[in-house]
């Protein structure tokens, strides 16, 4: 794949991406929903399928993202990283996940996103995170 780390043509931007993060970091739904198609998807890291859990359209996904904020109350996405290809139709984040879960379960882990894009708005997002260990293997 070919990749432009600042492309001024096409529909995705570097700069898009860090504005989507600095919204998600805000907790900010009504700015983050801005980006997003009607006919957007969101593939969740887990779920009951491969791809984890998927939701279409803006109102799923405004759905799923409220409960991702109420999960996570202090979830922030740092350390992060951003490219957008060629024809500037996908892009791709890179970041570190930090916060607790209501449940109190400390989360510090690495994850990117999978951005497509049309006529500057997103269609699709497909998250992915590492899965954490233990190392102590008694």
């Amino acid at each position: 794949m070919s990749v432009a780390k600042n492309t001024d043509h096409g529909t995705a931007k570097v700069g898009t991406l860090k504005q989507i993060l600095e919204a998600f970091n805000n907790h900010d739904l009504n700015t983050i929903m801005e980006f997003f198609s009607n006919d957007c998807s969101f593939d969740f890291p887990r779920g009951p399928k491969p791809w984890g859990q998927r939701f279409i359209g803006k109102d799923q996904v405004r759905e799923a993202l409220t409960s991702r904020f109420k999960g996570i109350p202090d979830v922030h996405y740092g350390d992060d990283q951003h490219w957008v290809s060629a024809d500037a139709d996908k892009g791709v984040s890179v970041w570190t996940l930090t916060g607790t879960t209501t449940s109190g379960v400390s989360l510090k882990v690495r994850g990117c996103d999978l951005w497509e894009f049309q006529n500057g708005k997103i269609t699709r997002k497909d998250s992915y995170w590492k899965i954490v260990e233990s190392t102590n293997h008694n």
